[in-house]
């Protein structure tokens, strides 16, 4: 599995810097946030077109390759089907999103907002993902995929260059897992050069089980996974990434953590960020990460579509 370099993602970031925003990197001081490292370098990738950062590889498949009268089709529990149909708006091509029954009213009322043609099939990611290949093979459609294409993980690897461009190289960099997209992409760009570590949901630990196993496995998904971090399986590219040496490290957080998370960086910052978002943070604050003094931490809020009345 080709995995993509810095120079793979630096073309990206030059591809897509007309249709993506620079999102704004928050830098705190560890204490601000009641941490005892240096600084908290919040990437704010929730103000990203679309809500969220899959933006950024979406657009960089449609614009790499060429897409057919049909159009794009994807599978998405919610957030990648908000991207895909954000860049098929943009750049007026039509879009057919396939959802499982757990996604959320407000990601589809989203959707249909954006011109997709909204599909709900199955009861979780992967059956959605069934009808939408099998639809696909039907119209001959350009296939987007939530997390595992080349052109997908690029596009979010250029979070990393942007990270480092506006304030350094961090000594750690924190990254919510669901099927893997982001965190390989932002672990290639950064290559072993600081340290990497992947959060994820105890009731959906895709790259924890992996890393168990020595390889891919299929893993139950319930609780706050379910709706966006749907994944059952680690991506192949975010695996090789794996491989590579360049995710130091996964931890899991139970659901009343990330939730706890949700709801103080709301109180505290007043962010609205969905449950996704909440997981580098919530390491940081149950103590599960612990940077030594000197360290500066970037952390990736990755996405807003939530709705609001869930942080009351």
């Amino acid at each position: 599995m080709t995995t993509p370099t810095p120079e793979i993602i630096r073309a990206a970031a030059s591809r897509i810097a007309g249709d993506v925003r620079r999102t704004p990197l928050w830098r705190l001081p560890g204490a601000a946030l009641g941490l005892r490292c240096a600084e908290v370098w919040l990437k704010l990738e929730q103000l990203q077109v679309g809500g969220s950062f899959k933006a950024r590889g979406m657009f960089n498949r449609m614009r790499s390759l060429p897409v057919p009268a049909a159009g794009v089709v994807v599978a998405s529990g919610g957030n990648a089907g908000i991207a895909v149909a954000t860049a098929a708006q943009s750049l007026g091509v039509a879009c057919e999103v396939f959802l499982p029954e757990v996604s959320s009213p407000a990601k589809r009322t989203a959707l249909a907002a954006l011109g997709a043609r909204v599909v709900v099939r199955g009861a979780a990611y992967p059956d959605a993902l069934a009808a939408c290949l099998a639809r696909q093979r039907e119209s001959g459609a350009l296939l987007m995929h939530a997390y595992d294409q080349a052109e997908v993980v690029a596009g979010a690897g250029t979070l990393g260059g942007e990270i480092e461009a506006e304030a350094g190289l961090p000594e750690r960099v924190l990254v919510s897992v669901g099927g893997g997209g982001l965190v390989a992409g932002v672990a290639a760009w950064f290559g072993g050069r600081c340290r990497v570590e992947a959060l994820e949901p105890a009731l959906a630990p895709t790259l924890h089980a992996a890393r168990a196993a020595g390889m891919p496995v299929d893993v139950a998904v319930a609780g706050v996974a379910a709706d966006s971090l749907g994944a059952r399986r680690i991506g192949d590219i975010a695996w090789a990434v794996q491989r590579q040496g360049f995710i130091a490290a996964s931890h899991l957080l139970d659901d009343a953590a990330i939730r706890d998370a949700q709801r103080r960086i709301w109180r505290e910052l007043r962010l609205a960020v969905e449950p996704a978002a909440a997981l580098p943070l919530a390491a940081l604050w149950t103590g599960l990460v612990q940077p030594v003094a000197h360290e500066r931490v970037a952390v990736i809020v990755c996405g807003a579509n939530l709705d609001p009345a869930s942080l009351a």
